[in-house]
């Protein structure tokens, strides 16, 4: 039977919104937090990039070392076989490549420089350059496939799958699709493929999450596979993308989804999740966020609360124990309290370790990082950031090169 995966780009789309930003220790705790929600697979970012490449380096590292169970790390490239050559000797063994497809894209965004038949040349050697680095799956991008024309996404896709790719993702670019759109679409081109179709859906008319929805029914019309694009909390270029939450909700309690996720999830992180994203990107959560915002669970009206204090059946549709328990974290208590970070000593370092609990691998290396990632991070370590820096030190001096000769 055909299931439900999710394959999150927080790493790469979320990190491109405009006016934020996150560290590569912040990037690395997106891997570490997907790992531990049990989501399939990573866009880690841009390994062909100089100033990705000791992150990537880092998360490699981590993985063999069992930090992420596991997730699969894959890497972003542009669908070009330069950019796969570059990234090659880092190691990835799972890539998206990304061309755009649409006609409105050719004349407009290449001015001429390339043609359909080229755009076709480009993607084929971009995968031939990811198959001779070991790549043990490749997803081809057909950015802007929801102004691609059914005949050319069909070849395209086609011959992305003679070359060797696994899927195709079909990018709503510019978020104009529309549920019943997508879904007939999916299902066309799964079917007539015979591969799955992973959905890119930004939320620029607010259907990003219903549009995923749709895309991944239209794959499992077809018996094929889907694999959904998220980014957690929504986050992403423009307006965003498909929230990461949302999405798993809708296919556990929507009513009329009887679609199997193929992910062993585990939603008692959700919240760790979402607050310290929040936290990271200095993005606060609208207080209506799906799940995890601070009214989710709220009742104030007379019928509600009523309701909800006989039975939160009532006017709830899932349980808030789920979703994890909010964070406490060491660095938010109240009143005194020693910190570890940037400026702090070894004092400080042992005291909030030992009250945290954690078995430090290497003191020296540790205390280091853990000032190394303070300064990166310009904020206060979170417990799940010095509960990873306490474990694999060592790992995580890969991020700043030459720390640990």
């Amino acid at each position: 039977m055909p299931q439900v995966h999710f394959l999150d780009v927080t790493n790469r789309d979320g990190v491109q919104t405009a006016r934020t930003g996150l560290s590569k220790f912040g990037k690395t705790m997106v891997n570490f937090y997907l790992a531990k929600l049990g989501v399939a697979q990573s866009e880690i970012g841009f390994p062909f990039l100089f100033h990705e490449v000791p992150y990537v380096r880092a998360q490699v590292a981590l993985q063999e070392a069992g930090a992420f169970g596991d997730l699969r790390l894959s890497g972003w490239c542009r669908g070009v076989a330069q950019d796969v050559e570059q990234a090659a000797p880092l190691g990835l063994k799972h890539y998206n490549l990304s061309i755009s497809t649409s006609d409105y894209m050719i004349q407009n965004k290449f001015k001429g420089r390339l043609d359909r038949q080229a755009i076709i040349r480009e993607m084929t050697a971009a995968i031939g350059a990811a198959k001779a680095a070991g790549a043990e799956t490749i997803g081809v991008n057909a950015e802007d496939g929801s102004r691609t024309d059914d005949g050319f996404l069909l070849e395209f896709a086609l011959a992305a799958k003679e070359a060797g790719a696994d899927r195709v993702r079909y990018c709503d670019t510019i978020g104009g699709d529309t549920p019943d759109r997508i879904r007939e679409r999916f299902a066309k081109l799964a079917s007539a493929t015979a591969m799955p179709v992973e959905t890119h859906c930004h939320n620029d008319l607010g259907l990003a999450v219903a549009n995923s929805i749709s895309g991944a029914l239209g794959d499992l019309d077809a018996g094929q596979d889907a694999w959904i694009n998220t980014c957690v909390n929504g986050i992403g270029e423009r307006s965003g993308n498909a929230d990461l939450l949302s999405t798993i909700l809708a296919f556990e309690h929507g009513f009329g989804l009887n679609a199997t996720i193929g992910d062993a999830l585990d939603l008692t992180w959700a919240r760790r999740f979402a607050l310290w994203a929040a936290y990271a990107f200095g993005q606060p959560l609208p207080y209506n966020q799906v799940g995890v915002g601070r009214n989710a669970f709220a009742h104030e009206s007379g019928i509600h609360a009523d309701g909800a204090l006989k039975d939160h059946g009532n006017y709830e549709l899932y349980d808030e124990a789920t979703l994890g328990p909010f964070p406490e974290d060491w660095h938010a208590r109240a009143g005194r309290v020693v910190l570890t970070g940037e400026y702090g000593g070894k004092a400080g370092f042992r005291h909030v370790m030992d009250g945290l609990g954690l078995q430090v691998v290497d003191e020296d290396l540790a205390f280091r990082v853990v000032q190394l990632c303070n300064a990166m991070t310009g904020r206060p370590l979170t417990d799940d950031e010095l509960t990873l820096i306490a474990t694999y030190p060592r790992k995580l001096s890969l991020l700043f090169p030459g720390l640990a000769d």
